[in-house]
């Protein structure tokens, strides 16, 4: 986790300055630079913290953008949210404590110092990421969909910790849930750097320090009956924008409830030098009644990557197994 945060938050004023971000047409481009091999140069530390939900509120409904003061108005909101909690958990230190607590004392989730949201709407000022369906949401759930959703929850319920596999991936620290693929914002480590050859290019995440090798030379595909968690990915150029198409996945990793039937397609665009923009497209008939598609701008972070210490999975799954065991035992006297 990251504390990219503290700075920006110890120096802000109490009104915003709104850098809005604009995503220039492809046809525009003019400073996107270029590899010394001729490619667009999509290198470096990419961030994707942004307060603009994937799915555009219910509220809003067949709203595409906010108006210049009502993404001014959530951009400050954020900051005094994030001032806010900071003020609080100085409170708590002088107090001697420091973790937030639930309503029965006992220890709840991570406090401010852990979380790295974001403080801005993207610059298009869209209500959402996703920008297809026109509604901004994903679609409906198939029939198969909607059973799978219902039998998850079912053994969550009833099966919340037999053992470790009953746990996310997430969970056990395999994948982040915001690393993707594809890449979503979240609560912190939203950052990807881009190496980048001739023939290859490499995507590490932040988060878990995923990292996908995406062949650019024509490499053919893996059978269907290999399944990886991140998939098997291919790219190509298509004009400016490299292209990289995702399958084989497997169904363990639990991305949204998505089968191996998954493809994804991601879209990368150098739209100037510090934005890179990042599109995606899901299909999987298994799960919902037609493809969705996400836009999500990057922007360029002159700081280095973190390591990522998924400590959860290292030391809090005894404590969850222990504490579901505990539980029984409990219940059986």
């Amino acid at each position: 986790m990251n504390h990219r945060d503290l700075t920006s938050i110890a120096t802000v004023s109490v009104t915003v300055v709104v850098g809005l971000l604009v995503v220039v047409p492809a046809a525009a481009q003019t400073s996107a630079p270029r590899t010394v091999w001729g490619q667009p140069d999509l290198q470096g530390v990419w961030d994707f913290r942004t307060i603009t939900p994937l799915q555009r509120p219910e509220d809003l409904a067949d709203r595409e953008f906010l108006t210049t003061e009502e993404a001014a108005s959530l951009d400050q909101a954020a900051v005094d949210r994030d001032i806010s909690l900071w003020e609080r958990a100085a409170r708590r230190t002088e107090l001697g404590g420091n973790v937030d607590r639930g309503a029965d004392g006992a220890p709840g989730s991570y406090n401010n110092f852990w979380l790295d949201r974001g403080l801005k709407t993207v610059g298009t000022r869209r209500t959402s990421l996703i920008v297809y369906p026109p509604n901004g949401r994903m679609p409906a759930l198939t029939s198969s969909g909607r059973r799978r959703a219902d039998e998850r929850a079912d053994h969550r319920r009833e099966h919340p910790a037999d053992s470790w596999v009953d746990r996310s991936a997430y969970d056990r620290c395999i994948q982040g849930f915001n690393a993707g693929p594809p890449m979503t914002p979240g609560a912190y480590n939203n950052n990807m750097q881009l190496f980048q050859t001739p023939n290859h290019v490499a995507l590490m995440t932040e988060m878990v320090n995923t990292v996908r090798i995406v062949p650019l030379d024509g490499a053919s595909r893996l059978t269907q009956d290999v399944r990886q968690w991140s998939g098997a990915s291919r790219g190509y150029w298509e004009g400016e924008t490299l292209v990289i198409e995702t399958r084989n996945f497997d169904d363990k990793r639990g991305w949204r409830g998505t089968t191996e039937s998954m493809r994804l397609v991601e879209r990368l665009t150098r739209v100037d030098a510090d934005t890179l923009l990042y599109e995606f497209t899901v299909t999987d008939p298994e799960t919902w009644a037609s493809s969705w598609t996400a836009s999500v701008p990057m922007l360029l972070n002159p700081e280095p990557m973190f390591e990522y210490a998924c400590h959860e999975g290292n030391y809090s799954m005894p404590g969850i197994l222990a504490g579901m065991r505990a539980d029984e035992k409990a219940a059986a006297r």
